[in-house]
């Protein structure tokens, strides 16, 4: 049977009915331990009770009613994010590109409001990855995400991370901001170090541009922090929130200080889903839970736990991964094999993986995953290689048919 969907996804031949914690079972009758947490959208895991019981009690009243009216849930909770971030002012979408495009659109006005509208270009790093926008696939600036798509969007200028002579030498009349994941999440588990985003705070003090952190997979206690630009001590002037701020519902944010959002007037942007009932009573419910006194500790501790035993299974199996990558539940394994190879071996031992660029297989567990239950996704790691050896000696043997 053909399928109706448009075919742009290479999807398994798998299944889920259900899910519960960082577990799911699937439609086959096996249960399956989630390290994917669907792509670090589902932070508190499947089927959480606080989540279910905010989600149900606000269906029951009222779904939808535009942003031609109040709603209240919305207003608490962009009220919690600015309490709990840098930020002054929130805007409420309904996904990750959405929430660029709402960054994008706020640095370029910022300059507007300022008499210079000729500052409209934005400065990114080669191998992010900011949404599939026509907008945003030309500040990712992949060739693979741009090819049949016209003309790129002009006003991107891509440098390598970490080049901050390259960098120095794209500034000029026309730039508006830099834009940077903390950690590239699509494009490798590559951690931008500390030092360089205080240098790219520096530039853009001295400059006048604005920066932009991508925290669209980092973001809301994915490193052991609210946000991964506390580790630096350096804040953004606007920020992209997306992914587990809804914990599996669609949401998007993009927060700003005053100064950075001074151009976004009345009709300037807007939207018609986001910030809507159903996603603030959602959105309100995950900050419950991980701005709960110990919460973000807990999420670092295991963030280490789950490095210090990467980093053995790596020496055990140093014919399969060849580095270890990440800091807190976002973790990156750099494989010797294809990692479309080791995903799918992985999915042999019931363990959900996901492969991202670089050759990199991405670990996102919930962030409410259990010490236990990150011993058994260990263990199913270790059975993973093991099998990926076993079948590499097992082609190596002469007469072995190919």
């Amino acid at each position: 049977m053909i399928s109706p969907l448009l075919p742009t996804f290479a999807r398994a031949e798998l299944s889920f009915e259900k899910g519960e914690g960082p577990w799911l079972y699937g439609r086959d009758g096996e249960r399956y331990l989630d390290l994917g947490a669907g792509i670090a959208v589902n932070a508190l895991g499947h089927a959480h009770p606080h989540l279910v019981q905010a989600l149900t009690e606000q269906a029951s009243k009222v779904w939808h009613t535009s942003n031609l009216f109040q709603i209240p849930e919305g207003e608490r909770l962009a009220k919690r994010l600015v309490d709990n971030t840098f930020a002054d002012f929130v805007f409420f979408a309904n996904s990750g590109a959405e929430a660029n495009e709402a960054a994008i659109k706020m640095a370029r006005r910022y300059h507007y409001a300022n008499g210079n509208p000729e500052r409209f270009h934005i400065v990114t790093f080669e191998g992010a990855f900011h949404g599939r926008t026509l907008g945003t696939i030309a500040a990712g600036g992949q060739e693979k995400y741009l090819e049949g798509f016209g003309p790129k969007v002009q006003g991107f200028d891509q440098v390598p991370p970490e080049d901050i002579e390259a960098l120095k030498a794209v500034i000029g009349p026309q730039t508006a901001a830099l834009m940077i994941e903390p950690i590239q999440g699509e494009g490798g588990v590559r951690s931008v170090s500390n030092a360089f985003l205080r240098e790219l705070r520096a530039l853009c003090d001295s400059h006048g541009l604005l920066l932009i952190f991508d925290e669209i997979q980092t973001g809301v206690g994915r490193t052991g922090k609210l946000f991964a630009y506390e580790w630096s001590g350096v804040m953004p002037d606007i920020m992209s929130v997306a992914k587990g701020i809804g914990g599996g519902f669609p949401l998007g944010a993009c927060l700003a200080t005053a100064e950075a959002a001074k151009g976004m007037t009345l009709g300037t942007h807007g939207t018609t889903f986001g910030g809507n009932p159903l996603a603030m009573a959602v959105g309100n419910a995950v900050l419950d839970v991980i701005l709960e006194p110990g919460f973000l500790e807990s999420v670092e501790r295991k963030g280490l736990l789950l490095k210090q035993r990467l980093a053995e299974l790596k020496d055990r199996h140093p014919g399969v991964i060849a580095e270890v990558r990440g800091q807190g539940l976002i973790m990156g394994l750099r494989t010797v094999v294809p990692n479309t190879a080791f995903v799918s071996a992985a999915r042999d031992q019931k363990l959900i993986v996901i492969g991202a660029g670089d050759n990199v297989v991405r670990l996102l567990p919930p962030l409410i995953i259990s010490e236990a239950d990150l011993g058994e996704a260990i263990d199913r790691l270790d059975a993973t290689c093991t099998a990926i050896e076993t079948a590499q000696q097992a082609a190596s043997q002469p007469g072995v048919a190919q």
